[in-house]
């Protein structure tokens, strides 16, 4: 009796130790999950290959808050001139979005944008280019230009819709300002711009 005792004393035992063997990892794995899950936060950034946001490019728009404050301006603007059918000179000041971060970001979470005011996307070459208005809450037009200053595109887009806006021809520029701009002074794809020389610029 005393043996069969002691026996069942030892399997409890030994059952005891292989529960927390295998409870114990599993503890781990959860918690691990838990922690992983928590980092991330949501991001307003495109995945590659997406429309590059307003106000970011679909295929790059800008992680942003919830926040709908007006975000702060760049401390510096660059004047740009759009020359339209008629030879009218329209002058726009532009901030420069010439890295990835200021491109995913774009004009994302502005609630105003001075009338003669915009921000000119800059890429590397021309390509076909497109874009979108996450977390833009302003009205825009864009005017996608190529390489030797020619609009070849322009097209209205309305906050907060993420449909995309592919530009109809490649452009190595996009310029975005307040909504009817462009209608307002005659400008149509065809017309030149005067793109600022970038050279010293840094973004």
């Amino acid at each position: 009796m005393r043996t069969q005792v002691i026996s069942l004393t030892l399997n409890e035992r030994i059952r005891f130790e292989m529960r927390v063997q295998v409870a114990f990892p599993a503890l781990v794995f959860v918690l691990l999950l838990l922690m992983g899950g928590c980092g991330g936060g949501e991001s307003s950034a495109p995945e590659e290959k997406e429309p590059t946001n307003s106000t970011a490019p679909a295929q790059t728009t800008a992680e942003a808050t919830q926040n709908t404050t007006v975000a702060s301006a760049p401390d510096e603007s660059t004047p740009l001139a759009i020359i339209s059918t008629t030879g009218e000179r329209s002058e726009v000041e532009v901030e420069i979005a010439d890295d990835e971060a200021e491109q995913r970001r774009g004009l994302m979470e502005r609630t105003e944008l001075g009338e003669n005011a915009g921000m000119l996307f800059v890429f590397d070459r021309d390509e076909p280019r497109s874009f979108w208005m996450r977390n833009t809450l302003i009205p825009l037009s864009i005017a996608y230009i190529a390489s030797d200053g020619r609009i070849v595109d322009i097209q209205d887009m309305q906050p907060l819709d993420e449909t995309s806006h592919p530009s109809a021809e490649p452009a190595q520029y996009a310029l975005e300002v307040n909504q009817g701009f462009f209608a307002e002074r005659g400008i149509e794809v065809g017309n030149e711009v005067e793109i600022p020389d970038l050279r010293g610029s840094s973004g």
